[in-house]
């Protein structure tokens, strides 16, 4: 006799039977359609002596499956994701993981911090063969450190398939190493598009067998010129591949390649919720260039944060500011170009480590940086690009964690703030340059915090007990209170600097006094912006010295040989890596030009403009005396 039973009922099927044997016949007999199905299970049949009961089988339901086992992943890569704490999947793992795992092409749109290295990680790994030993998903990236990033990712998704390798390759690393590695078989390659072309035009990286291409931060590519470089490898991937492409923006050149390239491609586009970017408090100061660094350290005192990224312009800039927090005490390094890529590993794992507290970067050498302890990004010089601030402000806050993030504006760069915050959909607080009064009580409410959590440490008991003894004998023959021996303690845990600041603020008031007027002043210089978004003066007006932060330089060509503004912006943003809204003011003259630019140009750069050609001329740059 068979069973189906959706809900396990209360009782055995001995008890129900008896049960129905001694219930009124009638509800049996009756023609109410509701009442035609009948329980054979409760009905007590007799049984033939030379036969056995009939066992009763059961049909169990199971329970529909949530999280990440909804998408039917095997065991193992369940178990890891547990192990790494992941629990449910974000909006664009949700979207994407369906399509991705049915083989469709993929254009995604998400902002960074939204969970897209496991969307197109996880149903990659799910579908690969780990017989094959020749690469099956090629991963490409705009910068060396995503490329370890996202290598990373992989590697801790598959911690239990132990017959998979995962291979970032990169410019600066050991091109030999690499072609071992990859001679003794990888399934997943992730890598910046230079060194992946020299791997396939060197025969040395076989893509015959590729399953999967994953185009990850296109935008970033594009800026960084790698886009010509990323289509020439789309072209000699196999025809039968699938092609995701994820970017946190779509420009017209994105879309093109996703049109040229993907077989009707699932489009996806995460928008942040109101809810999610709050999680990221967003401030501004308004500062003169010349106090930037001390406002900086102020900002540091006062706000208690356990990891912090400051953004600078510059490499000579990271340098500067570097070496003056080191100066204050700081654990501090720096990420740029000028650092080699095995200082840049070691660099970015003593952050994660907690070994360095404070990390001075350029933009370039920040991308894909994912450290859980960064609870504040420090915008030392803003960012003229509204893509680049949000990048920027991305290192903290990310997977559902609270960050800070404090932008530094000159007065002339208020003119800013509006479109960055069109980018992030939402307003930019202002913010007062932490005073003498905010920064003691921070510094008094760390000594609090850490003499709390001292009593609250366990210790080792044998050095308790010496310590305790020395307080004994110490009181015996100086014969003082225990506040006394307190605050003894106290004064030597303090160390021998003072404990509270007592210096000059008066510069302080006064930015504060005359930001009102000075943003006023900027108000109306926004309505005559010249040819790179600032007011360009003529020849004869008097235009005074550079503006804070800028260095003035006399260039070699002016009316006569027919140059504009335009021409010189283009010519020195395009050589120098700058945006052309952050070259200053242009003055042109009959044979020569005065150009206001950023401070800290590095030499190497410097040397690039002397010889580059404007007009069929040598700008011949040089700093100005005028």
């Amino acid at each position: 006799m068979t069973q189906s039973i959706c809900e396990s009922p209360s009782g055995s099927v001995d008890q129900r039977a008896d049960a129905a044997h001694d219930a009124p016949t009638s509800a049996s007999t009756s023609n109410s359609p509701a009442n035609l199905s009948v329980d054979l299970s409760a009905i007590d049949l007799p049984t033939p002596a030379d036969e056995t009961p009939a066992e009763v089988s059961t049909t169990v339901i199971p329970a529909r499956a949530e999280g990440f086992a909804s998408f039917g992943f095997a065991p193992e890569l369940l178990e890891a994701l547990t192990a790494i704490g992941y629990q449910e999947p974000s909006p664009i793992q949700k979207a994407a993981i369906p399509e991705l795992l049915l083989g469709r092409d993929l254009v995604g749109q998400a902002q960074t911090g939204t969970g897209k290295t496991a969307a197109f990680a996880l149903p990659m790994l799910a579908a690969l063969d780990p017989a094959q030993r020749t690469p099956q998903v090629l991963v490409l990236t705009p910068t060396r450190e995503l490329a370890i990033q996202v290598a990373d990712s992989f590697k801790s998704y598959a911690a239990n398939m132990p017959h998979l390798r995962v291979l970032p390759i990169y410019g600066g690393a050991d091109f030999r190493d690499q072609i071992a590695r990859l001679k003794r078989g990888v399934q997943v390659v992730v890598g910046t598009p230079g060194r992946v072309m020299d791997h396939m035009r060197q025969g040395t990286l076989d893509l015959s067998g590729l399953r999967s291409l994953v185009l990850d931060e296109a935008d970033e590519m594009l800026r960084m010129g790698f886009i010509d470089d990323v289509e020439w490898v789309l072209e000699q991937l196999p025809s039968q591949r699938q092609v995701v492409l994820f970017s946190a923006t779509m420009p017209p050149e994105i879309r093109r390649i996703s049109h040229k390239y993907l077989n009707d491609p699932a489009e996806i586009t995460i928008k942040t919720k109101g809810s999610d970017s709050s999680r990221i408090r967003q401030r501004f100061i308004t500062v003169n260039g010349p106090q930037k660094l001390e406002a900086l350290t102020r900002v540091l005192e006062s706000e208690t944060k356990e990891g912090v990224i400051i953004f600078a312009r510059t490499k000579a800039i990271t340098v500067t500011v570097a070496e003056a927090l080191e100066a204050k005490g700081y654990d501090v390094a720096v990420l740029n170009g000028d650092v080699a890529q095995n200082q840049r590993e070691r660099t970015i794992e003593r952050l994660k480590n907690g070994t360095v507290d404070v990390l001075v970067a350029t933009d370039v050498a920040a991308r894909g940086l994912d450290v859980d302890r960064i609870t504040l990004v420090v915008n030392y010089d803003i960012p003229f690009d509204s893509e680049a601030y949000v990048h920027r402000i991305g290192r903290t806050g990310r997977a559902g964690r609270t960050g800070d993030a404090i932008l530094f504006v000159t007065p002339r760069e208020r003119r800013f703030l509006g479109g960055l915050e069109r980018a992030v959909g939402r307003p930019i607080e202002a913010m007062e340059i932490p005073s003498n009064a905010t920064i003691n009580q921070s510094r008094l409410d760390r000594l609090r915090q850490r003499l709390c959590d001292g009593l609250e440490s366990e210790g080792r008991d044998e050095e308790k007990a010496l310590l305790s003894e020395i307080l004994q004998r110490v009181a015996q023959e100086s014969g003082v209170s225990a506040d006394q021996l307190a605050l003894a303690a106290l004064q030597l845990a303090v160390g021998p600097q003072p404990l509270l600041v007592q210096g000059d603020e008066s510069w302080i008031r006064q930015n504060s006094a005359g930001r009102d007027s000075r943003d006023s002043r900027d108000g109306r210089r926004q309505d005559r912006p010249g040819a790179a978004g600032q007011l360009r003066r003529g020849p004869r007006e008097q235009s005074g010295p550079p503006e804070s932060g800028m260095e003035r330089f006399r260039i070699e060509v002016g009316w006569r040989d027919r140059v504009k503004p335009g021409n010189i912006v283009g010519a020195i943003a395009n050589e120098a890596g700058l945006n052309g809204r952050s070259i200053g003011r242009i003055q042109i003259f009959d044979a020569h030009s005065l150009v206001d630019l950023p401070q800290g140009m590095p030499d190497d750069v410097f040397q690039g403009l002397r010889r580059l050609k404007v007009m069929n001329r040598e700008l011949q740059i040089s700093r100005s005396r005028d």
